[in-house]
């Protein structure tokens, strides 16, 4: 494979990227955002995020938050006026959401009280509608803010809303009055776990990534000695095996580091998280083209990819792009526990793709495991071997992950079991690792790397099968016959050709 090439590709789209301005992460940050009208309110989603009960450290706090009206809304009052408007900001816990809003007679579920809803819930029409929660009377929270005269704004004043209960927790502000049609907001909220500024859904994952930038350092570690101790042997792929392993080590400790700021800061630089999204990036990408290259027979059976080089490289880059989009798209912004489904498009092309390199490995490492099996490489062979049970074992624990993962998500649309949430991405991260494991003990340099390596015909016959000079030539070309007849029948792509001018 050209090196050159895809370093310069990842390189290019790195610039892309991390050439964007900055934006906060569990300070959640309003720019004149619009109320939205939902049935008889107009509504503002101010954010929902998990958080762990603590008497002091725990809390939601509000600063510098203001409502603007239009200059409509305002000259409907006059300036002797003392209310003219009401926004209410409401705090409630996911088990409790239910208790907001209601209906009469089993009509529609309104968010405000009308007149028939104020005799039946008792509530005062133009407010919302709320109703204790059964494990603390004090809860939701509402705060009350009014414009006065006929003034354009109004301010929420600077305050804290302290978390007793462990739970998730969603804000919404909220207008009942038709008055204030084309309202907006700005200012900011600060949500904060006893521990740091976190969501509760990622704060498991800073330990976790301390154990896994452990788990690599052990890895890489072996491997080096490894690597060193035998680097006059050092086969091609084996190269590609340590680029993997140095940048797996290096994501999960920036992974850590960035959680720790933002843990300590409560704010989360787009540069820096840009960045690390974007080493995740490149480890992914290369994995999966170290895996499909392994499974064309990069270096074992042959030399080169050929012309296929310039085809992997391309599926390489456009996975480099879906899944650098999908990831900043997910990581970098406000951090919110329950995620948008407008992301759902950005999962499409990241699957669709994951799903065609599968389809190409397979169909490669089977006309790869012929060829072997032809040559009589019966070492190469038992390798291979390993490496496809490996990838199929991987391959069927993805799918079943797959499928827990939207049964999870299917039957918790409101994040009440946000708490164990984390298990989702640290699978992910967990696999690639084993996976990782399994390919450098296959492929681990000794000092008979490259008996393992591309040679020539009569080369590995002569060592794997001990067996003559001639008679290993003279199996090695029947064998080729054999593949270059089975290969007039394949059709995924072009390695028919490749394999006739080899």
């Amino acid at each position: 494979m050209d090196l050159n090439l895809l370093v310069c590709a990842i390189l290019f789209s790195i610039v892309l990227f991390v050439n964007q301005n900055g934006v906060d992460g569990s300070i959640h940050t309003y720019h004149f955002e619009p109320f939205k009208e939902v049935g008889n309110a107009f509504l503002l989603s101010g954010g929902s995020e998990g958080i762990v009960a603590s008497d002091r450290n725990s809390y939601i706090k509000f600063d510098n938050i203001m409502f603007y009206r239009t200059k409509e809304a305002s000259n409907l009052h006059s300036s002797m006026a003392h209310s003219t408007g009401l926004i209410q900001a409401i705090i409630f816990e996911a088990s409790d959401r239910d208790n907001i809003g209601g209906s009469a007679y089993g009509g529609q579920r309104s968010i405000c009280c009308t007149p028939d809803l104020a005799k039946i819930e008792g509530c005062k029409q133009g407010q919302v509608i709320k109703r204790p929660s059964s494990s603390d009377l004090n809860w939701p929270v509402v705060l009350d803010t009014h414009f006065t005269s006929n003034y354009s704004s109004t301010n929420l004043p600077n305050q804290q809303v302290q978390i007793s209960k462990t739970g998730m927790y969603n804000l919404f502000f909220i207008s009942c009055d038709p008055k204030l049609r084309g309202l907006t907001m700005s200012g900011k909220t600060v949500w904060r776990n006893p521990n740091g500024y976190l969501p509760g859904r990622m704060a498991p994952l800073m330990n976790f990534y301390v154990f896994m930038s452990l788990a690599y350092l052990v890895v890489i570690t072996t491997w080096f000695y490894q690597y060193m101790r035998y680097w006059r042997d050092i086969a091609p792929i084996q190269n590609w095996i340590t680029l993997i392993i140095a940048l797996g080590f290096l994501e999960m400790t920036l992974w850590y580091f960035e959680y720790l700021n933002f843990n300590s800061n409560g704010v989360r630089p787009v540069h820096i998280t840009t960045w690390v999204v974007t080493i995740g990036a490149v480890r992914k990408t290369v994995s999966r083209l170290l895996i499909l290259s392994i499974s064309m027979g990069y270096g074992v059976v042959r030399p080169t990819l050929g012309g296929l080089t310039y085809k992997v490289l391309l599926l390489g880059f456009t996975y480099f792009l879906a899944s650098e989009l999908l990831d900043v798209a997910e990581n970098v912004g406000t951090i919110s526990d329950i995620s948008g489904k407008a992301r759902l498009f950005l999962v499409l092309p990241d699957a669709f793709l994951d799903a065609f390199l599968i389809l190409w490995i397979f169909t490669s490492l089977s006309r790869t495991l012929e060829r072997l099996q032809a040559r009589r490489s019966l070492v190469k062979l038992e390798i291979y071997r390993k490496f496809t049970n490996a990838l199929a074992v991987s391959v069927i624990a993805s799918v079943a992950w797959i499928g827990y993962e939207v049964y999870f998500k299917a039957t918790d649309p409101f994040s009440e079991r946000w708490q164990s949430a984390w298990i989702i991405t640290a699978f992910w991260h967990i696999l690639a690792f084993l996976l990782l494991c399994v390919i450098c003990y296959l492929w681990a340099p000794s000092q008979s790397s490259q008996r393992y390596a591309y040679s020539g015909e009569a080369v590995d016959e002569e060592d794997e099968e001990a067996q003559s000079l001639a008679k290993g030539n003279q199996d090695g070309e029947i064998g080729m016959v054999k593949i270059e007849k089975d290969q007039n029948s394949f059709t995924l792509d072009d390695e028919v050709e490749e394999d006739k001018r080899e």
